[in-house]
């Protein structure tokens, strides 16, 4: 793009509110940014509808054997690498099923990688060795919509025969730079407090919309059993004791909780099962294999 069209991006331009920003105490400061991630909040409520049917197609990717695979760069690709790493422990996600890929590699993690957004040519390879297939859902992150790396890897995710989705706070420019993923979600956050500066407003709604991906794809999948995350891997303290409350509150068997976790393999779905209907692990993982993984189906509603 030329330096005219980046100029008439949304997410370059400038909030009025902040017109005297570097004369400010930093509690003003403080206050504007707080008022106006009050839009973030907003707008991915506004994107809902586009928002549960990206988790409705990453529910159907993951069913089926598929993965969920994220493309960002910078931000946009830390708060990706981000949610695909929390749902290993939070939902049991295997390793392979949620990919993130960001410009620049794993370094870009932990320092910027300068240019690293502008090499397409990288994440159409990025994306060629994941191999996609149908089976498959791809969701680009890229706040200005026009980032060269989350382009060319929908392009190539795309081609390849991937369901693909795009994460912006510019739809418009990502249209008229020839996006033409299969959902778009656009999240209308407004001008930044620092001009430019994508990690605030539009980094907040794209936390927020990952999280509503990926959890609202987990609880159709049957990861949850009303608000508890019963395929929670314990593998620290606080997660084995989250997961000895789980099955002493739904098993009805407090004073054995630890050993029904134990006997389990860890498996909180599986103990609450062996808990409830006095069943061996063996049974107790038989009837939730029937029932898709969902307790609900093998025990019924929480109780009220």
């Amino acid at each position: 793009m030329s330096r005219v069209e980046y100029a008439r991006l949304p997410t370059e331009a400038v909030l009025a509110a902040a017109k005297n920003l570097d004369a400010l105490p930093a509690v003003a400061v403080v206050r504007l940014l707080a008022r106006e991630e009050r839009r973030s909040v907003r707008a991915v409520a506004d994107a809902a509808v586009t928002i549960g049917a990206i988790a409705e197609a990453a529910a159907r990717a993951l069913g089926g054997g598929g993965r969920l695979i994220y493309l960002g760069a910078g931000t946009s690709g830390r708060l990706a690498t981000l949610d695909a790493a929390e749902c290993g422990p939070t939902f049991g996600a295997r390793p392979g099923q949620i990919v993130a890929l960001i410009a620049g590699g794993a370094r870009a993690l932990r320092r910027a990688v300068e240019g690293a957004e502008d090499d397409g040519a990288a994440a159409a390879r990025a994306i060629a060795r994941l191999r996609p297939t149908a089976r498959d859902l791809v969701v680009g992150i890229a706040a200005s919509g026009v980032t060269p790396f989350v382009a060319s890897g929908l392009a190539a995710a795309g081609d390849a025969g991937a369901t693909t989705a795009l994460v912006t706070c510019a739809p418009a420019a990502a249209r008229a730079a020839g996006l033409r993923p299969d959902l778009v979600v656009g999240l209308d956050v407004g001008p930044e407090v620092l001009a430019g500066s994508t990690r605030l407003k539009a980094g907040t709604a794209t936390k927020l919309t990952l999280n509503a991906i990926s959890t609202a794809a987990m609880v159709a999948l049957g990861k949850c059993y009303g608000p508890r995350m019963v395929d929670v891997v314990p593998s620290s303290a606080k997660l084995r004791a989250r997961a000895e409350r789980m099955v002493a509150d739904l098993g009805g068997r407090p004073a054995r909780a630890a050993d029904l976790l134990a006997a389990a393999g860890g498996r909180v779905k599986t103990a609450v099962v062996m808990a409830r209907l006095g069943v061996d692990r063996a049974e107790a993982e038989r009837r939730l294999a029937a029932s898709g993984g969902r307790l609900r189906a093998v025990i019924g509603p929480p109780a009220p």
